[in-house]
């Protein structure tokens, strides 16, 4: 049996993830509001982001707030913003703040406005099974995030990003995943994912 380098890294990703579950889950979340006022000119109050282009964090699950602090911190995401900013979070800090955030009710649906497109959206999502790991209703879990009711731009330029290779992930699996989609595609299922609750 051949074992592929793409299969040892989400191995690895995994064990690492089901260490962080028990840590997260220890987190203190009053701790973690008081850290992210700084957070919130951006990702807006309680996680709720006024920004098309920046997401917003309230009831992301914990453990996928936490490994993004974490790729930006070690500059396995870069980001003009987010990176220096990370550069100072210690695990605890980044727990904390995941707590917070996760504790936070997500707003409703983006407005969408083609409902063709939200339909084409929904097919392209199906036909690739997108609901295996981001779940039926899109909420996320553990280490995948909510895409429910995330604004449009924003989902088009991560998943742009995820098949361009400018934007990475922890195990590769988004980077494969979004190769097959042609920009319809990305747009239509942006379109989908942000209208729904």
């Amino acid at each position: 049996m051949r074992v592929r380098a793409v299969d040892v890294a989400r191995f690895g990703a995994l064990m690492s993830a089901m260490w962080v579950v028990v840590a997260v889950h220890g987190a203190d979340s009053s701790a973690g509001r008081a850290k992210t006022e700084v957070c919130t000119t951006c990702h807006g109050t309680d996680g709720h982001s006024p920004n098309p282009l920046i997401p917003s964090l309230a009831g992301q699950p914990p453990l996928y707030i936490y490994y993004q602090l974490l790729q930006f911190r070690e500059h396995r995401r870069i980001n003009e913003l987010m990176s220096p900013f990370a550069a100072k979070l210690t695990d605890t800090d980044m727990k904390d703040i995941a707590a917070y955030y996760s504790e936070q009710k997500a707003l409703g649906p983006s407005p969408t406005t083609d409902q063709a497109g939200s339909e084409s959206g929904q097919a392209v999502v199906a036909r690739n099974h997108c609901d295996s790991c981001h779940t039926s209703t899109f909420a996320g879990q553990n280490q995948i995030p909510r895409l429910a009711g995330l604004p449009y731009d924003y989902l088009v330029k991560q998943l742009r990003g995820f098949k361009s290779g400018e934007r990475s992930d922890i195990d590769g699996t988004m980077s494969e995943a979004a190769q097959p989609l042609s920009d319809q595609d990305i747009t239509d299922v942006s379109r989908f994912l942000a209208g729904l609750r």
